[in-house]
């Protein structure tokens, strides 16, 4: 099966473009991102233009993990309030 390039569902900055190639490539979407800042300085601003192009142009993944909205209305719906957890009181430390 061929690997399609998707924008990132869960790794997103703006629009996860930027992490959605580097998931392509398999490098980290940090370096992608600092080296697309970089190049952003020392190519006078062309990649921000290949940016927008390849946000319009790529596609979206197809994602089956629950999204933020998701898990919010799950837990506003289930009626019961979160608890905290419980901590140690030497737990806590200056240092």
């Amino acid at each position: 099966m061929m690997k399609k390039m998707t924008k990132s569902q869960n790794n997103r900055v703006l629009t996860g473009t930027i992490a959605g190639i580097a998931e392509y490539f398999g490098i980290d979407p940090t370096i992608a991102r600092v080296v697309f800042v970089f190049s952003s300085f020392f190519l006078e601003g062309a990649p921000i233009l290949l940016y927008l192009l390849l946000a319009f142009l790529i596609p979206k993944a197809e994602n089956n993990n629950r999204t933020y909205e998701q898990a919010y209305e799950r837990s506003a719906t289930s009626g019961q309030p979160k608890q905290a957890e419980t901590t140690a009181d030497d737990a806590w430390s200056d240092f």
